[in-house]
């Protein structure tokens, strides 16, 4: 009797841990919603916002080249000039008796040189006749080479002050805004070195310096495509001017690790001004078969850049990509994705590779309650 109280005593606390280890085992819990957006193979330009720093197409000192005194100021300082426009006046006395002087030693040579010429016809004529010797004659010949040689050396002369007495007057060399005089008048110019006088810059077209970083230009060039345009931006984003890249470097600088780049860009308002900063839109080529995504959507670890997707099944799964810089809120990627992925936007953090997710589009997803608000309020 004992025996069988016993057994019915273990059987009834079997019975009793059995109903307690059931009622402890956890629930289950509905897998979670994440808001997901479809993903499409994209042909996207390749821009990136950069600051360049304008600059002129053209400069030109303007200086003195002959010595002298400054006898007037033609042009107005900062309006735009033509090439061969007036600029300065030097006084051009000394200059014009060095061209006196120099025709007159012209006319003395060419007088030395007929004179020299009619001996040496006479000298040839007596010789046949032993009335001068062989000696003779050869002086004649070379006295008349020797003149005919000293006109020609009279002639440079002339022609070099003639050219002096031309840069008396100071012209532009290319068309463009001319600068502050940096000499006013009455100042002794060009003693002992080239005086500078003001400068023109040629700005329409002007020049745009950026550069880039020799990664994104590697990343560019790959593209196939050829050149670049650029857009000046203001600060609200307004387009001011546009243009197209005429220059890369062939060097990467060491201590930056960036490529010098260059473009052109109209500028006939002349609202853009050299030794500006400007925000710049650069587009170098472009991108095939990627895919534009949220910020939130796009996941690091140690591995790279991921994405998380739902498929077919209603699994999770982790997708990796490769970033291709940004537009102004999307990642451009590419990688493992395929066209029509139910990539995740929200929830990432609920969802787990290889575990289920009830996926909702993103454009349908419940907006969060108010800030302060409680469920039934």
């Amino acid at each position: 009797m004992k025996k069988a109280i016993s057994r019915l005593v273990l059987v009834t606390g079997t019975v009793m841990v059995a109903a307690c280890s059931e009622d402890a085992a956890p629930p289950q819990f509905p897998p979670p919603e994440v808001a997901v957006v479809a993903a499409h193979a994209q042909t996207i330009p390749l821009t990136r916002e950069v600051v360049g720093r304008l600059a002129p197409t053209r400069v030109a000192e303007v200086r003195a080249r002959v010595s002298g005194i400054i006898l007037e100021r033609v042009y107005t300082e900062g309006t735009d000039v033509e090439p061969g426009q007036t600029l300065f006046r030097i006084d051009p006395a000394p200059v014009q008796a060095e061209l006196n002087a120099a025709e007159a030693a012209l006319t003395k040579a060419r007088v030395d040189a007929g004179n020299a010429a009619r001996i040496a016809r006479r000298t040839q004529a007596l010789a046949p006749k032993g009335l001068v010797s062989s000696q003779d004659l050869d002086n004649a010949l070379a006295n008349e080479r020797s003149a005919a040689a000293a006109v020609g050396v009279a002639q440079a002369n002339v022609a070099t002050a003639r050219l002096r007495l031309g840069y008396a007057t100071v012209s532009s060399p290319i068309a463009g805004r001319a600068g502050k005089a940096l000499v006013t008048e009455g100042a002794l110019v060009g003693e002992g070195e080239s005086t500078r006088l003001t400068t023109v810059e040629q700005i329409d077209p002007i020049f745009v310096n950026f550069s880039q970083s020799a990664s994104e230009l590697r990343e560019f060039r790959s593209s196939g495509q050829v050149g670049g345009t650029v857009q000046v931006l203001q600060a609200d984003g307004k387009q001011l001017a546009a243009g197209t890249v005429d220059f890369s470097g062939l060097a990467v600088e060491p201590s930056t690790g960036v490529v010098s780049l260059r473009a052109i860009v109209p500028n006939p308002d002349r609202q853009l001004l050299p030794g500006m900063f400007v925000n710049l839109r650069i587009t170098l080529g472009q991108l095939s078969g990627v895919f534009v995504l949220p910020q939130a959507s796009v996941l690091r670890d140690p591995a790279g850049a991921y994405a998380l997707v739902v498929e077919a099944d209603n699994k999770v799964a982790q997708r990796r990509v490769e970033t291709h810089g940004m537009t102004s809120s999307d990642w451009i990627v590419s990688g493992e994705l395929r066209e029509g992925d139910q990539v995740i936007v929200s929830g990432v953090q609920k969802a787990r590779p290889g575990q289920p997710a009830r996926a909702v589009s993103a454009s349908t997803e419940k907006a969060p309650p108010p800030e302060g608000s409680r469920p039934g309020s």
